[in-house]
């Protein structure tokens, strides 16, 4: 009876193991096939996010940024977490950088005849593009109220991403010229935000050309930086100002009463740059050489690409050690705070700014200030400077225009002002960008005091035609001129044939690099003298 009890109970015991063991596997089965779905569906939001991370518009763009949405807003949080491509991640939707609804696009119609298109490179960073591209957007339509203010981009990519996680349109460059040209618009002022002449610049001057012949008068004005200039020892008055207001916004944030008080307590500021391999890096070095020139010895520019190579993130991090600094701030050389500025420079991945500073072991604390420079109020009448002078060259606060000055005044002498294409090519800082117009028999001949001795030669033409043999080059004369501390100085000086008033005409230059340059210049606002 025993053993009949015993045997009994094994083969219970056995069936219940076979049913345990098959039920095992079932769930294994479920489990598997449920993950295999969860893949395939992050898989398919990966596709389309990648889909739309392009920098060409297309016919589809609208809807594949609407499909895309759509299909992450049905993923579950942890189908969520595997999205993952060659350009896709979580991140794309699931980040949070704050609310859209408090940009403006600036993409409206009802523009009327004169518009001032400010063009970014843009950032899908909400709170950035709302305090920095919108700062500077709105300081420059306060500063000009009768011209109508629009945005464009000119990262689609970024354009794509905004409207596909925010449903707000941002204009690229070729819509909102179009808007533009449908809206009727005459007089077309393009005000860059980019930080220098570099690729970006360049191609929106080509895009630009396209349209040229469908407005009446079209300025493109200066970048933040101004003028490249020849090699890294050249600054600019652009650069000067830059260098002084983000020092100084540095200082305040870090909490210290000047540089100098930073400076004693070991602290080093470092400014880190987008960087580029186009010819303008040269304008990283030489914001180093203007913050030298400034006597900020605990200050240090660097870029995200380490291009120019002396910006690499272990040279800068070598200079700052061996400068004795022990405390290291971080903030973005940027016009936004947006990806470079959050990941690059003050992520918690290992190659981030932040975690190379604290990896070299050679400070005791690395800190970082995430503000990009467009909402410096500083920097914003930088730009808006820069609109006026482009404004300007289209004959829109012309004195002589506006009071019905002649073309050519009765013979006499008169002062009259200087208008340049570049921040480096004036009159010298004290003569308030005026010279002398003399007229003689109906003949003009402007005589302006430069900066400086650096530049050795005018032409009136085209840089081209200044190479011909026997061009008629203008040569130089010794000017005295009176600094602004009250010291004199000589400077070279040239007197220059002028035919027209008020009119734009070429005016080619040599430096003493022996290279010569392409300016645009004109006479205005004639004053008796």
């Amino acid at each position: 009876m025993k053993k009949r009890t015993v045997a009994v109970l094994l083969s219970c015991v056995l069936a219940i193991g076979m049913f345990t063991g098959c039920g095992n596997k079932s769930t294994n089965d479920t489990k598997q096939t449920n993950a295999e779905e969860d893949q395939k569906a992050a898989d398919e939001v990966a596709k389309l996010i990648d889909d739309i991370y392009v920098q060409e518009r297309t016919d589809e763009t609208d809807d594949q940024c609407v499909a895309a949405k759509e299909a992450w807003d049905k993923l579950t949080d942890a189908q969520k977490e595997l999205v993952e491509g060659e350009n896709a991640d979580p991140d794309y939707f699931g980040r949070d950088t704050g609310d859209a609804s408090k940009d403006d696009p600036l993409n409206e119609d009802g523009i009327g005849e004169k518009e001032l298109l400010v063009v970014s490179f843009g950032t899908s960073f909400n709170d950035s593009r709302t305090a920095d591209i919108g700062g500077i957007e709105k300081a420059l339509q306060e500063a000009n109220p009768d011209w109508s203010v629009r945005r464009a981009f000119t990262a689609q990519i970024i354009i794509n991403h905004v409207q596909a996680r925010d449903g707000e349109k941002i204009d690229n460059v070729d819509q909102a010229l179009q808007r533009a040209v449908d809206n009727g618009v005459k007089e077309l002022v393009v005000q860059p935000t980019h930080l220098m002449h570099g690729a970006e610049y360049d191609e929106l001057v080509d895009t630009l050309a396209d349209y040229e012949d469908k407005f009446d008068k079209v300025s493109v004005s200066e970048p933040l930086l101004g003028e490249v200039g020849e090699d890294a020892m050249v600054v600019n008055e652009d650069k000067e100002k830059v260098a002084e207001a983000i020092t100084a916004e540095a200082v305040k944030t870090a909490g210290y009463d000047s540089l100098d008080a930073a400076k004693e307590d070991k602290v080093a500021f470092v400014f880190m740059g987008h960087g580029t391999s186009h010819t303008a890096k040269v304008s990283y070095s030489q914001m180093a050489t203007q913050m030298k020139d400034l006597g900020y010895e605990n200050v240090f520019i660097g870029t995200v690409e380490g291009e120019p190579e002396e910006t690499a993130c272990e040279n800068v991090i070598e200079s700052v050690k061996e400068a004795g600094y022990t405390k290291v701030i971080l903030r973005p050389l940027m016009v936004v705070a947006g990806d470079h500025a959050n990941n690059d420079m003050a992520g918690d991945d290992e190659d981030s700014w932040k975690s190379q500073f604290e990896a070299s072991g050679a400070f005791d604390s690395v800190d970082t200030q995430i503000f990009g420079l467009g909402e410096i109020p500083e920097i914003q009448q930088i730009y808006v400077e820069h609109t006026k002078n482009a404004m300007e060259s289209l004959g829109e606060t012309s004195s002589a225009s506006a009071s019905g000055t002649q073309s050519v005044p009765e013979d006499g002498v008169y002062s009259a002002k200087f208008d340049t294409d570049s921040s480096m090519f004036h009159a010298y800082e004290t003569l308030d960008g005026r010279g002398t117009l003399t007229v003689k028999d109906g003949k003009m001949t402007f005589h302006v005091s430069l900066q400086s001795e650096k530049i050795l030669n005018l032409f009136v033409g085209k840089a081209k035609d200044a190479k011909k043999d026997g061009a008629d080059v203008l040569e130089p004369t010794k000017d005295t001129v009176t600094d602004p501390e009250g010291k004199e100085e000589t400077v070279n000086g040239f007197d220059i044939p002028v035919k027209k008033l008020d009119e734009e005409f070429d005016l080619a230059l040599i430096g003493t690099k022996g290279k010569w340059y392409d300016h645009k210049v004109s006479i205005t606002d004639v004053q008796p003298q």
